[in-house]
């Protein structure tokens, strides 16, 4: 009998260490890609409207633009640059503890200048095709409806909000190092509208499983 009871410790023993490693290897597993794959991140503001709302949850691709070791928060590899248009998260500048959510409007040696709430890039009027201007009185605001021109140096972008009007980016507070950017906008896998007063409203479905471009 002693015998029997020790086999069937032995075999609980047994389940529950397989148990744990799967969990410890799930674990790592998940750590693994959201460091260095992709990660979540949910939309807090309304800088980005109409493209993101308030609510929305997003995957970033981190491994468009390369690899960063978290433990050093320094890229050790580097697969591409970030383009016009782009949506990146990157850490705000003026605040390491913060994460900012903008569209990439220059690269570097862009020349980049707003007259009017027109934006110039190398001295051409961009096709601002996600812009979007609430305000409808064009004043002399700078830096919001006038700015520059300046020049956006190596190693950075220049990034905005598509909500033009009401957004804080590098109009105000200046460029966005390539070392501080998290990765590429990818997806959104989920919307909530706190603000609706209908359950079934809430859930914005819709949205759901948009590519971010």
């Amino acid at each position: 009998m002693t015998k029997k009871i020790g086999l069937a410790a032995n075999r609980r023993g047994g389940v529950i260490r397989e148990y744990a490693e799967s969990i410890i290897i799930a674990i790592l597993i998940a750590l693994f890609i959201r460091a260095f794959i992709v990660q979540a991140f949910k939309i807090p503001s309304g800088s980005m409207e109409p493209t993101l709302l308030i609510g929305d949850h997003l995957l970033v691709n981190k491994f468009t633009y390369g690899i960063k070791l978290p433990l050093i928060d320094k890229k050790v590899m580097i697969f591409n640059e970030p383009e016009r248009e782009d949506i990146i998260v990157f850490i705000y500048p003026q605040d390491k503890s913060k994460d900012f959510i903008k569209r990439v409007i220059g690269v570097p040696g862009d020349t980049v200048e707003i007259r009017q709430k027109k934006i110039y890039i190398n001295g051409k009027l961009w096709q601002d095709s996600h812009g979007v201007y609430r305000d409808s009185e064009v004043t002399a605001l700078v830096p919001r409806d006038n700015f520059g021109p300046v020049v956006v140096p190596p190693g950075h972008v220049m990034v905005m909000g598509d909500n033009r009007d009401h957004s804080y980016d590098s109009r105000f507070w200046g460029f966005v190092p390539f070392d501080q950017i998290k990765g590429k906008a990818l997806i959104l896998y989920w919307s909530w509208d706190r603000l609706s007063n209908s359950m079934v409203d809430k859930v914005r479905f819709k949205r759901l499983g948009q590519l971010l471009h």
